[in-house]
């Protein structure tokens, strides 16, 4: 049965692969010919949000369908390298199957762990030793520049915090953010836009450092709370509609 299962996703991805092999072909698609990889990229973006959107849903199908979608756009990016004799999607499988064995030593070798913390410790030594350039570069180089803001804040804190910079414990950040709001306010009352913004993104970042330290994603704090907000707004219209 698992063999018949492997041979029936190995059918699939071959299938897929000759279908972006004909829409890029000579009798294809004129928009697929015309791609590039750039021009791809913000479609690829678009669908990663769709999947974000689909999986807090918690919607098996809406999953399932944006998978697809992100699955074939990958696909497509890695066929335009390909034409170009760079790489293919076997070279890009067995990179990152040859990263997950690197960066999982207590799985697939000798290492011991102790828990989840110690696992995240040791994936970013890993990490560091395999970036060849890394000693001429800040240990915060890694963190994409064009990440949404609160996602590249609890990168930076994550990495600056295992280099004993900005390590804070719980109930120190939870003093500080008492006095940064109530810096935050002496600049709202006194009318002072730009004080207001500098405050507030600062108090905004050591939120984040605070849902770090509590092992809470920001991100995913904040989305849970839009979609509450969400349900209740609706409910609330819902219920004014009828009266």
């Amino acid at each position: 049965m698992e063999n018949s299962k492997i041979k029936s996703a190995k059918d699939s991805i071959k299938a897929l692969v000759a279908l972006i092999e004909s829409l890029r072909g000579e009798n294809g698609c004129p928009w697929d010919q015309k791609q590039t990889p750039r021009s791809m990229l913000v479609y690829l973006i678009e669908e990663i949000y769709e999947l974000a959107d689909a999986i807090e849903s918690n919607r098996a199908e809406a999953v399932r369908e944006e998978l697809g979608d992100v699955l074939f756009h990958i696909f497509f990016i890695t066929q335009l390298f390909q034409e170009k004799d760079e790489f293919s999607i076997d070279d890009v499988a067995r990179d990152i199957i040859a990263k997950m064995i690197r960066r999982h030593p207590h799985v697939f070798g000798a290492a011991k762990v102790q828990n989840t913390e110690e696992v995240r410790q040791n994936w970013q030594k890993i990490k560091q030793n395999e970036k060849k350039e890394f000693t001429k570069k800040s240990i915060i180089d890694s963190v994409p520049s064009n990440l949404p803001a609160l996602m590249r804040a609890y990168q930076i804190g994550a990495r600056t915090a295992q280099y004993g910079f900005n390590r804070e414990n719980r109930e120190n950040l939870l003093i500080e953010l008492e006095s940064k709001f109530d810096q935050l306010k002496r600049a709202i009352d006194i009318n002072d836009t730009d004080r207001t913004l500098k405050d507030f993104g600062s108090y905004l970042f050591s939120l984040v450092n605070l849902a770090r330290l509590l092992k809470i994603h920001p991100e995913t704090a904040l989305s849970g709370a839009v979609k509450a907000f969400e349900e209740r707004f609706r409910q609330m219209a819902k219920e004014d509609s009828k009266t």
